[in-house]
């Protein structure tokens, strides 16, 4: 254990030591292995102990890690702007995946009344995070409260504006390697004198991953990567959803020669613990972030296997310059006020190249809308993709 690393309270440790039984339990029923998958999806979302399910705050300056809309309402509104040019043209619904703390919910409600907002409806399956979003909306703009409507299913169908930022990293991902007898499935197994979780291998047999795989990991001796069908069903679901809107996903990653080049040979998994990066994924399992980056390849190839129409691709710098974020900050106030210097600091980290502005990307899909998107004028990097 890495001991610059803040031990968590008494009580957290006693969770996640109840949800490692849990995962060992499940790894007996397989007979001793289950996929790397399995592994993340118990701990993120296992009832009760997984990370995003249990009671501990993971946002923020106090959490694990901080997300843009938590930096500055920059953010917001910047976004607000092309939702606004969007909603008109559908039955006025915004539906946000993974709201977080409910900042981005707080900042945008205000900015879209005017461009007819019906319904803000939150998809979370956090019981917690949910009460959080509340509280914060009830907070900061209690006026628009009655225009959330929080869901715990995906709905039948979708007409309006689906928005997830920071989502398709979070969902459970397969891990890969290239071996001496072809591709290998990581999966999580018990050692056997101590019952501690630890990597095996075995040969991959499901075929839809292996085509997958072959189309896109180089076959390198030891080369090891992510693949993500749960990112690429959820976009396939959406698709195939949506009957009028458009869809708006924010997140770090790559296209798929940047992801799988031969020199990021051992893939992205990453955990976030207390603002500190971990590379061990078993530590401290429901209290540490697990997640892995996006490669948007795949899902712009799985938003038009659904036939959706494929707007944009675009840093997230140049998706909030298009948008007019520099105009929003100069309306912060003088240039050597508190709040202007506050701000500016923020926009940094949400632009600059070595901070969330290149790293991040937008990636837009839309199905009956015809409007001017405005947040793809210049940078549009789709054939990249």
């Amino acid at each position: 254990m890495n001991p610059v690393l803040p031990n968590p309270p008494a009580d957290a440790q006693s969770a996640s030591l109840f949800l490692q039984n849990l995962i060992r339990n499940e790894i007996d029923k397989y007979d001793g292995w289950v996929p790397f998958s399995r592994f993340m999806e118990l701990a993120l979302y296992a009832p009760v102990y997984g990370y995003y399910t249990g009671g501990s705050h993971k946002i923020g300056v106090a959490g694990d890690f901080i997300t843009a809309p938590a930096l500055s309402s920059l953010f917001g509104r910047s976004l607000a702007k092309q939702i606004n040019d969007l909603l008109s043209k559908t039955a006025g619904t915004v539906y946000e995946f993974g709201a977080g703390t409910g900042e981005l919910a707080a900042t945008l409600l205000p900015q879209l009344v005017n461009g007819g907002l019906q319904h803000y409806c939150i998809i979370e399956v956090s019981p917690e995070l949910a009460e959080r979003q509340r509280q914060r909306i009830r907070q900061s703009v209690p006026e628009w409260a009655d225009k959330v409507i929080h869901l715990t299913e995906l709905p039948d169908t979708f007409d309006g504006i689906i928005i997830g930022n920071e989502v398709l990293d979070a969902m459970p991902c397969e891990v890969v390697r290239y071996g001496e007898n072809g591709f290998e499935q990581a999966g999580v197994s018990l050692n056997i004198s101590d019952r501690h979780f630890e990597w095996g291998y075995r040969p991959l047999a499901d075929s839809a991953l292996l085509t997958t795989a072959a189309a896109y990991l180089p076959p390198l001796p030891g080369y090891t990567s992510e693949l993500h069908p749960a990112q690429h069903a959820f976009v396939r679901t959406l698709a195939g959803k949506l009957v009028r809107g458009a869809i708006i996903l924010i997140d770090y990653g790559f296209d798929a020669a940047q992801y799988y080049h031969p020199q990021r040979n051992q893939g992205t998994l990453i955990g976030h613990y207390r603002h500190h990066t971990v590379h061990d994924p078993f530590f401290y399992p429901g209290l540490t972030d697990l997640t892995a980056h996006v490669n948007f390849t795949d899902i712009a190839q799985a938003g038009t296997d659904g036939g959706l129409d494929l707007i944009g691709y675009a840093t997230q710098a140049n998706f909030l310059l298009n948008l007019g974020i520099t105009d929003l900050l100069e309306a912060c106030g003088a240039s050597d006020s508190t709040t202007y210097l506050r701000e500016a600091a923020a926009l940094h980290k949400l632009i600059g190249q070595h901070e969330m502005g290149e790293l991040f990307k937008v990636i837009a899909f839309g199905r009956g809308v015809e409007v001017d998107w405005q947040g793809f004028t210049y940078g549009d990097i789709c054939h990249k993709l």
